[in-house]
């Protein structure tokens, strides 16, 4: 616990030793960035051109993808069941009362 707490106050003094440095240089407000862009409220870098045409194609491919697959092949979503035959449903199953009823 010992060898935390000395680490930590020589960090401390690490940095206010560099941060009197940077007022004796008069660079205290400046900030250097290494690394990546800049974009806190506002926009990032805007991409290549050529990625933002491979963005719209990839996407019109993958509607046409489902939409014709869901027209084509849309068993898929009612499910493959083999449709009734009417002609042998009886009377009683549709519904229909029997000719003798008066």
């Amino acid at each position: 616990m010992l060898a935390s707490r000395a680490i930590m106050v020589g960090r401390l003094l690490h940095r206010g030793a560099v941060a009197s440095k940077a007022t004796q240089t008069g660079l205290r407000n400046q900030i250097v960035r290494h690394g990546h862009d800049w974009s806190y409220r506002v926009n990032g870098p805007k991409p290549e051109l050529l990625a933002r045409v491979g963005a719209q194609v990839a996407g019109g491919f993958m509607w046409w993808w489902v939409l014709w697959h869901l027209f084509h092949e849309y068993e898929h979503i009612t499910g493959e069941f083999d449709y009734p035959d009417p002609s042998s449903w009886t009377n009683a199953e549709l519904g229909i009362p029997a000719d003798d009823l008066d």
